[in-house]
């Protein structure tokens, strides 16, 4: 049995919730570098411009990329022979979200009621979802979530006779609706299946899977390839100013789901993809 002591875990989430912020995943950096070499509208040309050096500096002066640091989303794999020591798990991921956000000088966005609106002053609680899984070692994937593109994020329970049709009808629509809202160009991630609330999960899950990376299932792999396809054809283009690049990419995750359901999840992430992960 493998034992991580809870300090441990502090100081690793709270160097996430910086890194996260500060430093644009190499993924994501490529991404605009290819966009930027396809893109067909001068004005897209020139904000996907300003992307790469906004990039650039916030790397070179360890300062956030965006205002909105983001609600802190984990994705916890705990390996089933691995013991958290000195405190719960989730408690050491929120102190260490407390401390990174507090002593990394970035914004509070979290409150303690949806109803008073009150800011909770530490940009806690983060949001946890743990996996166990095989093995003694724990893998933190963590994403700075910004409050804009979740906003125009959405959900829907089609029915099964709406058919695949259906399906990418409905992605598209909440695609079009997000407009230059999410602040595109976003990644769209996707959930297929499960329920309710699973589905959702799936839709959040896609969005931590590299940029450029497909699916295992070659049917899946189509589909996110004919999105990306039909997004960029919609001429939304980089923060909504028109142009060929509305999507870097789209990643779609299904699972089974009940013979009368056919639930739909759509998660928008903005440019600033903020993704990390560490292994303890």
């Amino acid at each position: 049995m493998k034992e991580i002591h809870f300090k441990d875990i502090v100081e690793e989430v709270a160097g996430m919730c910086q890194r996260a912020n500060y430093n644009l995943g190499d993924d994501v950096y490529s991404a605009f570098k290819k966009a930027l070499s396809s893109e067909r509208s001068e004005t897209g040309k020139e904000v996907l411009a300003q992307l790469i050096e906004n990039a650039d500096i916030a790397q070179a002066e360890q300062v956030p990329m965006c205002q909105d640091t983001g609600t802190a989303v984990f994705i916890v794999e705990l390996g089933q022979d691995c013991h958290v020591t000195g405190g719960l798990l989730v408690n050491a991921i929120n102190e260490g979200v407390a401390k990174g956000y507090g002593e990394g000088y970035l914004r509070n966005s979290m409150i303690y009621n949806p109803l008073n609106r009150k800011n909770t002053g530490n940009n806690t609680p983060a949001i946890v979802h743990i996996e166990l899984v095989e093995g003694d070692q724990m893998v933190l994937h963590m994403t700075a979530k910004g409050g804009g593109a979740e906003n125009m994020s959405a959900m829907k329970m089609l029915k099964p006779s709406d058919g695949i049709e259906g399906v990418k009808e409905y992605i598209l629509s909440v695609v079009k609706v997000a407009g230059p809202n999410a602040c595109p160009p976003l990644i769209v991630g996707i959930g297929i299946g499960g329920n309710f609330e699973r589905c959702a999960y799936l839709a959040k899950k896609s969005l931590f899977r590299p940029i450029g990376i497909r699916h295992p299932d070659p049917d899946v792999a189509a589909l996110e390839e004919e999105l990306i396809a039909s997004i960029n054809r919609l001429g939304i283009g980089p923060q909504g100013m028109g142009g060929s690049t509305t999507a870097l990419d789209v990643k779609v995750e299904a699972e089974s789901c009940h013979i009368a359901a056919l639930p739909v999840a759509v998660n928008l992430n903005c440019h600033a993809s903020r993704h990390q992960t560490a292994v303890l």
